[in-house]
């Protein structure tokens, strides 16, 4: 995915998230045995804060990746990017930084956040059903590039549509797979991580067992950043881009079964926090952390 790659990491580059400097994050890139490799000059040069690990496996699921990335990452909190095409808004950073530092809930003393960014699928609608349409990669290049949105990534919401798998996740439960979600380190860690027995392309449901697992483990305490999210660019994915009738979700079940010993049913999550950060219609405001 080098032409998804290229816009996901400028997306977590310095110049572009605002409120925080190099110093503040790191990004580790992992290259999950790509026929085409991500190559180190190409990563780095997004910036000092960026490494590249490449991670020789012949399995298309992402799981052990994740943990070799988590493995590496030498602060106490991390945030997980698990598909390579989704690019990022710019105060995804700082507001994950800040709810994971700083929140302090009166109801959930003692609770350890799990903070989470609402999934978007770049173009008119989820893109299952914008590619029957015409939708492809090529309208997608003419789409981002009629919104200048390396000078205002807040400009994506305005060509993007909800995921089905974060709708439920505007001010009503926590999604039951995150394309952006960050915690501590350590909580990671504690809870297994990715399990590595999901071999599936895209990792099937190893997001959906993990969230559900970091669940079963309280107190946790769900945050979701209202004003910030990932947008999903279009590139051939195995769920997200393709025909209803062909997506592979009944596979995907069937794996879990097989693993976890039941059908996938997740219990009802506890009702997040909405963490406010500021107005996407608010050039002053993001000037001002910017600085």
């Amino acid at each position: 995915m080098a032409r998804e790659a290229k816009r996901t990491l400028a997306t977590l580059s310095p110049e572009y998230q605002i409120g925080v400097s190099e110093y503040d994050y790191e990004v580790i890139a992992v290259d999950n045995g790509s026929s085409t490799p991500l190559m180190e000059e190409f990563v780095n040069g997004f910036g000092d804060n960026f490494t590249l690990i490449h991670y020789e496996t012949d399995l298309p699921s992402p799981a052990m990746a994740v943990n070799v990335g988590v493995k590496h990452a030498r602060a106490p909190y991390i945030a997980l990017v698990v598909d390579g095409a989704r690019m990022l808004s710019p105060g995804i950073v700082k507001a994950s930084l800040d709810g994971l530092i700083n929140v302090q809930l009166s109801t959930t003393i003692g609770a350890r956040p799990l903070i989470a960014a609402l999934a978007w699928h770049l173009g008119p609608d989820v893109q299952n059903l914008s590619m029957q349409t015409g939708y492809n990669q090529s309208v997608e290049d003419d789409l981002l590039s009629s919104i200048d949105w390396r000078q205002d990534g807040y400009r994506l919401f305005n060509i993007s549509t909800l995921a089905d798998s974060s709708v439920k996740g505007v001010g009503i439960s926590f999604p039951t797979e995150c394309s952006w979600v960050a915690l501590g380190r350590e909580h990671f860690l504690e809870v297994g991580g990715y399990d590595r027995r999901f071999v599936s392309p895209g990792g099937g449901l190893v997001n959906h067992e993990f969230i559900e697992r970091v669940f079963n483990v309280p107190p946790v305490a769900p945050i979701i950043l209202n004003d910030e999210g990932s947008f999903h660019q279009f590139h051939g994915g195995v769920a997200t881009n393709v025909l209803p009738e062909n997506h592979p979700w009944e596979s995907f079940h069937q794996e879990y079964q097989s693993i976890i010993g039941k059908g996938y049913n997740p219990p009802p999550f506890p009702e997040p926090v909405l963490w406010e950060t500021y107005e996407r219609d608010a050039p002053e405001e993001r000037a001002r952390l910017a600085s």
